[in-house]
């Protein structure tokens, strides 16, 4: 008989790509995960994973035995889920995927809340991009996932996936002090022609906001430096070299030399929990939602 674990290794290999990758998402050692999977190549009498460069591939009947382990997962979660709904409470291992801001500014309370009020739940929480996280709640190997999106870019939910929205979460100029719109009030995006941008790398969906807002507005974005954290950029705007659009989620206190001034209209990007349809009735994942909603209120 193949052991549910070392399956649940495999699956977890195919989904995130690397055995470390996969480790991190099981809260195990990259050897231990290694272990699993070789015991289970011993059980089936089969190759499953063959190095690549630096890397693994999964062989295709790791394919097909990855996907006969999410059938069963697929299963197991239903159980555990009708287990947990009758007894009522929140119980068991929970893990939560969030992106960089939510992580720092939301999850925090929550998961700190989540404890207090319910001992028996195990909530876990990596960061995650938004646009990896979705498909890991698709795929089962996420349980819920906090996520953001912009006007320009929506929520691209798959079927199966169920959404809540958390809440908005505004955008404001932060500029040096000393810059020829601190002070005021509001700036309008025709007027930032000519401004050096401080942003996140190409592929983000805020950097992509940036560049396709300002065009519209007939500025072409000259982006002089890029970084992923938004405390980063904020210090890079506060040493002077240019000016960045940053979310007030996790954005931490604006230091000296820099300013935050109204864009008008208020850029705003919109909070999501996102979880499996399947797992939905879950008091688990329910109260996480529940929490989430009621912090971001706060």
């Amino acid at each position: 008989m193949l052991d549910l674990a070392r399956l649940r290794a495999l699956h977890a290999v195919s989904v995130h790509g690397t055995v470390g990758a996969a480790a991190t998402a099981l809260g195990y050692t990259p050897s231990a995960v290694s272990q699993q999977i070789a015991k289970l190549e011993r059980e089936t009498r089969t190759t499953l994973l063959e190095r690549r460069g630096r890397g693994v591939a999964l062989t295709e009947e790791a394919l097909h035995l990855a996907d006969t382990a999410r059938q069963l997962m697929a299963i197991m979660e239903r159980a555990e889920t009708e287990l947990e709904e009758r007894r009522g409470v929140p119980a068991g291992r929970l893990t939560i995927a969030a992106f960089a801001s939510a992580a720092r500014g939301l999850l925090p309370g929550a998961l700190a809340e989540l404890a207090r009020r319910h001992p028996a739940l195990d909530a876990r929480m990596s960061e995650i991009d938004p646009h990896l996280s979705i498909d890991l709640v698709a795929k089962g190997a996420v349980d819920v996932a906090v996520v953001h999106d912009w006007d320009i870019a929506p929520l691209p939910t798959p079927p199966g996936v169920e959404q809540a929205v958390i809440g908005d979460d505004f955008c404001d100029l932060v500029v040096p002090e000393g810059h020829r719109l601190a002070g005021r009030t509001s700036v309008r995006r025709a007027e930032l022609k000519d401004e050096r941008w401080i942003t996140q790398p190409p592929g983000l969906v805020c950097h992509e906001w940036l560049v396709r807002t300002l065009r519209e507005a007939g500025c072409e974005p000259d982006i002089a430096h890029q970084a992923e954290e938004n405390p980063t950029l904020v210090a890079l705007v506060a040493a002077g070299l240019g000016i960045a659009l940053v979310p007030r989620l996790g954005r931490g206190p604006i230091p000296d030399g820099a300013v935050t001034v109204r864009l008008d209209p208020v850029p705003v990007r919109r909070l999501y929990a996102l979880w499996r349809a399947g797992a939905a009735r879950r008091p688990a994942i329910t109260e996480t939602v529940r929490v989430l909603r009621a912090r971001w209120a706060e």
